[in-house]
């Protein structure tokens, strides 16, 4: 059988033999395919009742832990906001890998990122504005979050900046900015062609004025190429360097088990792990529901599923690391803990942990359950629930298990702190279903660039200037460009 010959994408410029999307022959195919997503169906409504539901369960709990003061709350000390910081720590790590998958695979010229980004970088910037909410929910005093800013109050006194709240505030801050950023500028050529599209004046106009006045013309690709990779470039970096200052929440105290220079690069596989577990929590889904198998294909599925197996296996090796480390201390204190966390009183957490984290995803060793995409969304739960109990062992046995026997103690969450946890995730799935039915959940400029350009209207309806301004971009433009 003759070996297909392979086509390369202008705007990446990499062989485009494993992205391709066979079932998708024309630039109308592909608006009036992903922007029917946009339309409302009954399984949306029943979701975003759910999400409304759950987060209206949180709110209440919120409140009653508000009027009743923070003991109803699991608070055993030493060990403080528990679940908080664990739910915390959980989607800033979410967060952090949607831009982090967005980037570096556009970086690194990974075809298979063209049809799920869209959906990691939304997954971010909701991941992100759900995690910046923990700070605030633990306090005593929520009014008085603002504290927690770096500007002199009244009193003319700053924040703490030896306080690891306040790096949390900058953590959040700068990423939500930057995530945010990023999302928007690759969302300007679709929203063009949802403002073409668009009969009703009033979205229309917002739509213009979102879009900002794109013309889909040859200059404003150009820009539009070195602005996005000016932000992948810029994001990669700084995704790293803040997920750092989350890792030193832990890093930079005396606990067992969390002083350790390790903490850092583990957090960001660990970040990178989760992020690809939601996207295929989200994606798989949506792909199937909204009938969009011929572009979130196998072959896409199947590329992600290797890179969760690499980073399951990073992650695995950091948690082998942290015992060798620990029994190579000599430190017996180190060693205690870290038999306890296995052995002894948490012992059922860590194993949890261990079997979704690194176990489980060894399954992706195998071609057909990489390719199979009920394995896939199980999968993704597993390790959901895995890297939320990774949050759980690093904080909760090394606060009641900590230097003295005295102060050892048993921890156990209630209700208002499962409460809260649902209702985070019932507020990033409301954002997030509202926002697949205002945009495209699949980036339809650059699925574009996977087809062929076509020479001339494929359909009647074809717009013309969609078809002949992006074919002559195409041909316009440097082998090298968008590299």
């Amino acid at each position: 059988m003759a070996a297909e010959p392979v086509r390369t994408s202008r705007r990446n410029n990499i062989p485009s033999a494993n992205v391709q999307l066979p079932a998708v022959q024309s630039y109308t195919q592909v608006n009036d395919e992903i922007i029917a997503t946009l339309r409302g169906t009954k399984a949306w409504f029943v979701g975003l009742g759910l999400a409304i539901t759950c987060l209206a369960i949180g709110i209440a709990a919120w409140v009653y832990q508000i009027y009743f003061g923070l003991g109803v709350a699991g608070y055993a000390p030493p060990v403080m906001w528990g679940v908080y910081i664990i739910t915390f720590v959980f989607w800033v790590g979410i967060g952090h890998a949607g831009t982090l998958i967005s980037a570096i695979l556009y970086l690194f010229r990974a075809g298979f990122r063209t049809t799920i980004y869209r959906c990691a970088e939304a997954m971010t910037v909701f991941a992100v504005m759900t995690a910046g909410l923990f700070p605030i929910l633990h306090l005593g005093r929520p009014w008085k979050f603002f504290w927690l800013i770096p500007y002199p109050n009244w009193r003319l006194i700053w924040p703490n900046f030896k306080s690891p709240l306040v790096w949390d505030v900058f953590a959040i801050l700068t990423y939500l900015t930057v995530s945010t950023t990023f999302l928007y500028v690759g969302l300007l050529p679709d929203l063009a062609a949802l403002r073409d599209r668009e009969t009703h004046p009033v979205r229309k106009q917002i739509f213009s004025l979102l879009s900002m006045g794109w013309r889909n013309s040859d200059r404003e690709w150009r820009h539009f190429a070195r602005a996005y990779l000016f932000l992948a470039a810029f994001s990669t970096p700084l995704v790293l360097s803040v997920h750092s200052v989350v890792s030193f929440d832990f890093a930079m105290a005396l606990t067992p088990g969390w002083h350790a220079t390790i903490f850092p690069p583990y957090f960001v596989a660990g970040a990178i792990f989760s992020g690809i577990g939601m996207v295929f929590t989200i994606i798989i889904p949506i792909r199937r529901w909204f009938n969009l198998k011929h572009y979130v294909t196998i072959n896409h599925l199947d590329a992600a599923a290797k890179l969760c197996l690499t980073t399951s296996l990073i992650v695995g090796l950091a948690y082998v690391t942290e015992f060798f480390i620990a029994w190579y201390s000599g430190n017996k204190v180190e060693q205690d803990y870290f038999m306890n966390r296995v052995f002894g009183q948490w012992w059922w957490a860590a194993w949890i942990m261990l079997l979704c984290n690194m176990v489980l995803p060894m399954s992706l060793f195998s071609q057909r359950l990489r390719r199979n995409t009920t394995w896939l969304f199980i999968l993704s739960l597993f390790i959901n629930l895995g890297m939320w109990f990774e949050r759980f062992v690093i904080v909760v046995p090394s606060l009641s298990h900590e230097f003295e026997p005295w102060q050892w103690t048993e921890y156990a969450p209630s209700w208002v702190d499962w409460a809260i946890l649902l209702g985070s995730f019932g507020w990033f799935s409301m954002w997030f279903l509202l926002f697949i039915k205002q945009f495209p959940v699949i980036a339809i400029a650059e699925v574009k660039e996977i087809i062929p350009p076509p020479l001339r209207r494929a359909h009647p309806h074809e717009d013309a200037i969609d078809v002949n301004a992006r074919h002559l971009a195409f041909e316009s433009r440097t082998p090298g460009e968008h590299a």
